[in-house]
This record gives structure tokens, sequence and C-alpha cells, in this order.
């Protein structure tokens, strides 16, 4: 029990909580606490520990019970797990939130830029901004886009910029997600979440909202339909029920109104898209698809899929429907490509990038090579292709065998990883089986473009829940968090 004397941040859920050396976005940020953040630590440090862990129980019930999981697979067998939620919200200022907006907005409208010039002029490969190879021997680099005028020049109709904040409290841009990133349905059920069982940390507070996502996404796949439809039908397409992020399909299909189809739904005749109704054939305008794009044609890429539809590459380069994202969209969040991003910002904006990126060494350069393998203890190593923190080294953190290991791993292939320093990032409050202590945050807003781009309020933050670990992915034991924006 806090003594008389203590003051409200040291009492309550607060009470054991070592402060940090990092950046701690409550705790230590360094200067003054804004006032509404100063609201918030105060309503929070008049809860006790076992009432706090009494409301996660509760959360982690409605979890399943609304089912609201993703799926992870091992060798043998897929397991359905929620995304631990932890209940205390993550904060951001209204300044911080205008800046962080502005630069994705910026970053959206460069990336967008960038890619209808690779599949057009090339401009930007001609002028040796950026190297040929790495754009036209890309992985992801789809020769069926070539040529191809996609509506409003819109490639990334949903972005997920993924940022963190280091030692200073600065915030960095650490990678792209530009083909189809997931993780929105958890922003606005953690939302929902808070809202229900934290009603007294909430009551009052001027928070910017997240509940017009799905009105936002349906109107920006409505601008983008083709031209002559006065009333376009958009679809959500699944690879279905065995997919990990099936859950939020269904929610965002829920959000939007819109029908929820698999390739066996849909139907091409004539260069045109349909959906199977009981009524009849459909016409489908704006398809939000959630499949890769290899398996969304067998005709055009892989003919063992099963999960696309026959001919959609077809009508679609046709421009007789629209797909968002748009195919070929990869290129933009390869790693190595990422380590471009602030020339290319330059290049096509004539203007400095708002957002900052990590220092990036590219492994498939000689120098980068060098560098990589001099520091490689000191250094996070990425596949460029890879996502959900899979097949990464994070130096400082392994041992001299995995080190080596690694390392064989990279000479065989070194055009595959780039390095990066390790970051100091920030951390949040967080209830942990011994507590509330500091755990690492990084966060995802969502862009939504059509004729403007839009960023929902907040995005997803993703916490590392285990004691000193970096890695903050569901798929890798993190959790999430409600992230609050203040609206003043």
């Amino acid at each position: 029990m806090a003594s008389d004397n203590s003051s409200p941040h040291e009492a309550g859920i607060f009470s054991t909580y070592d402060k940090p050396s990092y950046y701690c976005e409550l705790m230590n940020r360094g200067a003054a606490l804004p006032e509404a953040l100063q609201q918030v630590q105060d309503r929070l440090s008049h809860l006790t520990l076992s009432d706090l862990r009494e409301r996660t129980d509760n959360a982690e019930n409605l979890l399943w019970r609304l089912g609201i999981t993703f799926t992870v697979y091992t060798e043998r067998e897929a397991i359905d797990r929620i995304l631990p939620f932890d209940l205390i919200p993550r904060l951001l200022t209204a300044e911080e939130w205008s800046f962080i907006e502005r630069g994705v907005q910026q970053r959206v409208k460069a990336i967008n830029l960038f890619l209808w010039d690779i599949y057009h002029d090339r401009r930007i490969l001609d002028d040796g901004i950026i190297p040929a190879d790495l754009v036209l021997n890309n992985a992801n680099y789809c020769k069926a886009m070539i040529g191809v005028d996609v509506p409003g020049g819109v490639y990334v109709h949903i972005n997920g910029t993924d940022l963190i904040r280091d030692r200073s409290g600065r915030f960095l841009v650490l990678e792209d997600n530009a083909r189809t990133p997931s993780g929105v349905s958890y922003v606005i059920e953690n939302r929902h979440m808070m809202l229900r069982l934290m009603p007294d940390l909430a009551s009052g507070m001027a928070l910017r909202s997240v509940e017009d996502y799905g009105v936002r996404l349906h109107k920006a796949l409505c601008d983008v339909a083709p031209a002559s439809v006065a009333d376009p039908q958009v679809v959500l397409l699944s690879p279905g029920i065995y997919n990990s992020a099936y859950f939020e399909h269904v929610f965002l299909a829920r959000e939007m109104g819109v029908p929820l189809v698999e390739g066996r739904d849909l139907v091409v005749k004539d260069h045109h898209v349909f959906m199977r109704t009981v009524a009849g054939l459909r016409p489908v305008h704006s398809i939000y698809r959630r499949i890769d794009d290899t398996f969304l044609d067998p005709l055009a890429f892989n003919p063992e899929s099963l999960l696309g539809v026959p001919g959609l590459v077809d009508a679609y380069c046709r421009g007789n429907v629209t797909l968002a994202n748009a195919l070929g969209t990869g290129v933009a969040d390869d790693k190595a490509v990422y380590a471009y991003m602030p020339r290319i910002i330059r290049y096509y904006l004539g203007e400095d990038p708002i957002l900052e990126s990590v220092e990036t060494h590219i492994c498939a350069e000689p120098e980068g090579l060098a560098y990589t393998l001099a520091n490689l203890a000191s250094l996070v190593v990425k596949p460029v292709g890879d996502s959900g923190g899979y097949g990464l080294i994070i130096g400082p953190h392994a041992s001299a065998e995995e080190l080596e290991t690694f390392r064989e791993k990279l000479l065989e292939n070194p055009s595959n990883y780039i390095s990066q320093p390790v970051i100091d990032l920030s951390v949040v409050p967080t209830l942990c089986p011994a507590g509330v202590e500091a755990r690492h945050v990084d966060l995802r807003p969502f862009a939504v473009t059509g004729k403007s781009t839009w960023v929902l309020p907040g995005g997803l933050s993703r916490v590392a829940l285990r004691k000193g670990s970096l890695v903050v992915n569901s798929s890798q034991g993190g959790g999430s968090k409600d992230t609050w924006v203040m609206s003043k």
C-alpha cells in the first residue's frame, strides 16, 4: 500500500515500475508530461494489480468468445491463438500524430509514384537513383504490370508503415508493408475492448476515433473502381478459413458492408469479373484481395493455385476491375529497396523525408556485405523478402555459434539480406507476471488511398512481451495495445 505522501504515479500499478534508461513513452519522456497524458497516468495509478489482472482475464475470455484469433502454423498442426492484449494504452499526443500522419502520407505518395514509374518510363532507373537490377530482377516485380495504367495512379490502396522510436523519442520508419498489410482489425477491436473493460480510464478523454475505417476503405475502393461504373460492387477476396488472418477478412468485409468471397465464388466472362449469387452472376468492380500475387490467377502465375480466379489478371490489365492492392507492389516494401526510400522521396517529390529511415546496409553490395560481416555481432540482419520476424538475427542477443551459422547463410546468399544497427526501441508500461514492467513497442499506422490518402488515427501498437526482446510480431510471442491519439 502506498504511503499518503506518495505522488500519484508512484502508487497503484506503478508502485514497482522501474523506470528504464530507454525512452519510456509514459514515464520517461525526458520532459514534462503533456497534460492529457498526465491525466491518463494519474487514472492508471489508482488501479491495483489485482484489478488490472482481473480485467485482463476478462479481456482474454472475451477475445476467445468473439473469435478474435490468428493462426500459427507449425510443422505438425495449425494453432489458433488470441493476440495477447495489454490494457495499459499506448499514448500519442495530437502533435506527435500530426507529424506521423504527414510522414505516412508523404511516403505513400512517393511509393505510388515509384511504382507507376518502374512499370512505365523507368526514369528513376535510367537516372541511376536506384539500381535497375534491384528492381527489375526483384522477385516481386510483376512483368504483367508493365504499361498497365491503374485508376488514379494508385497501386497501394492500403499501406502499413512500421514505425519505432529511438532512445531520444524520434520516430523512425522500420519498414513498409505495401502488399497486404494485416492487423487493422486489432486496432478497432482493441478500442472496443478498452471502452468495454476500462470505461473509467477512457471516460471524458479527448480521443481520436477509429470507428470509420470500414467506411473510409469502402469509399476508397469505390473511388478507384473502373471509371465507367456508377455504383461499384466491392468484394473482399480471401484464401479461406485456413488463412492465419481469416478473422480479419471477415471483420473487414463486415465493416465495409461487402461480400466476403473466395476464388471459387468469382468467375471471369468476356474479360469481366462476376460473383456467383443465388440470383445469378453479379458484376464485380473492385476487389480487396488478401491473396498473394502468385496465387491470384492460375492462368497468369501458379497453374496449381486453387485460391485464385482464372482470367482475373487479364480482366484487371484491361481495366475492367480494380485490385487493391495492385499486382507487383511488393517491390516497394522490399527491405533492400527500403534503403533507397529517402532518395525516392526526394526524387519524386523534391522534399526531404518527414519520417527518417533506419540506417540500412545492403548485403548484395560489396561494401554493405563487408560492413555486415565485420559487425555481425552488433547488427540486426534480415532477409529482404520475409516478414513476421522470421529468418532474422539480432547480433547482440545471439550466441557465438548462432552468429557463425548465420555468417555461413549470409555468405551463401548475400543478396537475400540487409543489415541495420540495433535501435534502442522505446518502451511502454505493460502488465507482466511480476507486475507492470517496461516492454519494447512499435507502431503500424494504416493509410487508405483513393482520391486522397487518409491515415487511421493511431494504428497497431505491437509490444514484445518477453523481457528484453525486440521482436514484437504476434507469431513470435508479441502482444498488442490500444493506441490512443489525443485530439488536443
